[in-house]
């Protein structure tokens, strides 16, 4: 009897003894990142504010820059990202392939949750769908567009969204699909059909690219909501911390006052708790996720505060003039807030 608990207890001692081995062997997402000297950030290619590559293939928008962030945490610096633009059907497999390491923005929906093996680090943009038609026509309300044709990229949340709103009015309409926001665009500029549908931030974006931007309006109801957040994989549960954590901290910066310029200063001079804990001058609060002291330190001077990424890459910086709207601060007239970090 003692024999066999003996030898019950080696088997026991000698599985725990592979599994440490396996843990010690492969240290997650956030291990193959700093082996390899890089994030693998993947981008929506050509959509100005969240992430376009210029004639030089240098990177700018929202989504980039936050790419940036999580690089900063882990890496200790923000260049040390490799840009990865993703097809909207391509985009979970490749996460789910290891070929990116994050997906800074995906619709936060119960069929994406669910049935592509991702989790979501929390809101870094919320969206509202909308409709863009020519000045011409005289339309002042979506609710004026009954029997219309309205060309939108096939598969997207716009489609769903928009038909919706014309189901639930009673309203007959006709889709014009594109395999890609662009040639939807092209359609609608040379006149194949009565409107645009697409998110409201993309519809800004997608109105500077026509001949005559002016001669193009977008209707002013938000036809319905989108949270928008970053997507990992559901299997590494501590590279969805530490992504999670860096998009809490930008929007807990901007809260705090802490921006790129002074961030290092008042990583020494504040004497506000909330500054100190942040910065890591007092506390060491990445340490359980596998990241260094001044982990938000350094994803700050990456990117700046989530204010700073807002105004440079949607508002008034970057000539889109997208107001925040929702996604100001809670205590701006918006709903944006994150978990304190301590």
């Amino acid at each position: 009897m003692t024999g066999r608990f003996h030898r019950r207890g080696a088997v026991l001692w000698a599985i725990a003894l592979l599994c440490l081995c396996v843990a010690t062997a492969h240290a997650g997402t956030a291990g193959d990142v700093r082996d390899r000297g890089h994030l693998n950030c993947g981008v929506t290619d050509g959509l100005p504010g969240f992430s376009a590559a210029d004639a030089s293939g240098n990177w700018s928008g929202l989504d980039t820059d936050f790419c940036r962030a999580v690089a900063g945490a882990v890496l200790g610096d923000g260049a040390k990202v490799r840009f990865v633009p993703v097809s909207k059907d391509g985009r979970f497999s490749a996460l789910q392939a290891g070929e990116i390491d994050v997906l800074p923005r995906v619709a936060w929906t119960m069929q994406n949750a669910t049935a592509s093996g991702i989790s979501f680090a929390g809101v870094i943009y919320y969206e509202n769908q909308g409709l863009m038609v020519r000045r011409k026509l005289e339309v002042q309300s979506a609710l004026e567009l009954s029997g219309a044709e309205v060309c939108t990229a096939a598969g997207t949340a716009a489609e769903a969204n928009i038909g919706d709103f014309f189901r639930s009015h009673g309203m007959p309409y006709k889709f014009v699909t594109f395999a890609k926001a662009d040639e939807a665009l092209s359609a609608y500029e040379v006149g194949r059909c009565d409107a645009y549908a697409a998110s409201l931030s993309s519809l800004a974006s997608q109105r500077q690219k026509l001949a005559n931007p002016e001669d193009h309006i977008v209707l002013p109801e938000p036809i319905a909501k989108e949270p928008l957040a970053p997507a990992v994989r559901a299997s590494d549960p501590q590279w969805l911390s530490v992504v999670s954590w860096t998009l809490f901290a930008l929007i807990d910066a901007e809260e705090l006052g802490v921006s790129k310029d002074n961030a290092a200063s008042m990583a020494v001079s504040s004497a506000a708790p909330g500054v100190k804990r942040l910065l890591g001058a007092e506390t060491d609060l990445g340490k359980p996720i596998g990241l260094g002291k001044d982990w938000a330190l350094q994803a700050i001077e990456a990117a700046g505060n989530y204010g700073d990424m807002f105004e440079r890459n949607l508002g008034a910086q970057s000539g889109l003039n997208i107001d925040r709207g929702l996604n100001r601060l809670w205590n701006k007239g918006g709903i944006l807030f994150a978990p304190p970090v301590r």
